[in-house]
């Protein structure tokens, strides 16, 4: 069976990100997929951004990798635009919104956030008509021939998996900045037969990678990272410093 590790939300949380791709790299997967939020919150968005170009085979857009790139009068935004450079900024520019391909048989949809926009966000908690709606086909996912069997999708830092009238949901939940109240990197691991039309089996593993948090932390103070405070309470506690299932 092939394997497609699936990874979000890295938020420039370098450790976190080291710690998991060396996970990936010990459980023999060579598929990567990312889902956005490649920048944003943690210090290292540019060394993030170098290594997922280098070992992600996809990646999509999140919405602080589009906030960064177009900051203008946002200060923190300007900081870590600053940290990028022109180049990267290109980069996050021209991200696509989706991934679509075919799994034993069934149509895979991958977004960073909902099938509205990256800025849509649709939670477990959310209602059944809300639910469904992420697996439409509207002008954002430019994708009409058939509606997915399974929706991936991240942003909201919290991983889970939910039958929806027959088809499935999942979330990879975040490598550099999970707000689950686990204070662990976590990705999702999708098995199957890449690209095959028929019906076979597969699964779905969701991953949680120890990394070193204190490190994180030391890094974004070296950098004097705007937000500092608020970043410090998410990574040791893996909660939002306000409000439970708050992500972004």
């Amino acid at each position: 069976m092939d394997q497609i590790a699936i990874i979000s939300d890295l938020h420039g949380n370098l450790p976190a990100l080291e710690a998991t791709l060396a996970d990936i790299r010990q459980r023999n997967i060579h598929l990567i997929y990312c889902l956005g939020d490649v920048v944003g919150k943690g210090p290292d968005g540019a060394k993030a951004v170098d290594l997922c170009r280098a070992a992600c085979q996809l990646v999509v857009k999140g919405n602080w990798d589009e906030e960064v790139a177009k900051a203008t009068d946002w200060p923190v935004g300007l900081w870590h635009q600053a940290q990028l450079g022109p180049e990267r900024v290109r980069y996050l520019q021209q991200l696509p919104n989706t991934i679509d391909f075919q799994l034993s048989g069934k149509h895979v949809r991958l977004f960073h956030a909902s099938a509205q926009s990256i800025y849509c966000r649709v939670g477990f908690w959310d209602n059944q008509a809300r639910l469904q709606g992420m697996f439409a086909n509207t002008e954002f996912t430019t994708n009409t021939y058939s509606e997915p069997d399974i929706v991936g999708y991240g942003d909201i830092h919290h991983a889970f998996m939910l039958p929806v009238e027959g088809k499935l949901l999942f979330n990879a939940g975040s490598v550099g900045n999970p707000l689950d109240q686990i204070p662990l990197a976590g990705y999702t691991i999708l098995k199957g037969h890449l690209n095959a039309p028929e019906l076979t089996s597969f699964s779905l593993e969701i991953v949680r990678v120890a990394y070193d948090i204190e490190r994180a932390i030391r890094e974004a103070r070296a950098a004097a990272m705007p937000k500092l405070a608020e970043y410090e309470f998410e990574l040791r506690t893996a909660n939002h410093r306000n409000q439970m299932f708050v992500a972004g």
